[in-house]
């Protein structure tokens, strides 16, 4: 690209006090095609930065999404490790319930015990915890842990006989799986 720069001219007063037009200093461009050209370069690099503007903005409200959700991920599961250290006593509780079942008492302490894990489960309950329903389900490994399995004729194959530990969810996550008994087919 060829230019040429114009050259001032040195101003003067013509006799009479008239002052001339005086020239600027311009840039005068020889070749219109070169001035397309860098318009077009110009115009693909505003589009160019116009591009990674919109995917920037929408990057950046992308995160903000990601990180609102995991907030709300967090403060829904947020009770998880306090709930497991509550799950011994309330195991602890429903063993002397059983206890006292066994002995046949029916006296107000025993009340008052039935009543106290009563309670924990309504909180527990509130919190989003729920029991794992185990017995005579089909055995789920992502629910159900198995200690043991049993030979049964009776058709129970794969299925929960009994349940030695309650498991528990916090909404839809398992925070400690049942420990269960499973029916096997008897061996020939």
């Amino acid at each position: 690209m060829s230019e040429r720069p114009l050259s001032p001219t040195s101003v003067e007063e013509k006799p009479g006090g008239e002052k001339p037009q005086a020239e600027t200093t311009m840039t005068v461009a020889e070749d219109p095609e070169s001035l397309r050209s860098r318009l077009a370069a110009a115009e693909q690099q505003r589009d160019d930065h116009f591009a990674l503007l919109q995917r920037t903005q929408a990057d950046a409200e992308n995160y903000q999404k990601r990180v609102q959700r995991d907030m709300i991920e967090e403060r829904r599961f947020a009770p998880a490790a306090f709930v497991r250290e509550v799950l011994p006593v309330l195991d602890n509780l429903q063993r002397a319930l059983d206890a006292a079942k066994q002995q046949g008492e029916q006296s107000a302490l025993v009340q008052g015990v039935a009543l106290v894990q009563t309670q924990l489960l309504e909180s527990l309950g509130r919190l989003g915890v729920t029991p794992i329903n185990a017995l005579g389900q089909p055995f789920d490994p992502n629910v159900h842990d198995a200690v043991r399995q049993e030979p049964r004729s009776d058709g129970t194959a794969g299925q929960v006989i009994e349940v030695l530990e309650p498991g528990y969810r916090l909404h839809d996550r398992v925070l400690r799986p049942a420990k269960v008994v499973v029916a096997s087919s008897p061996t020939l």
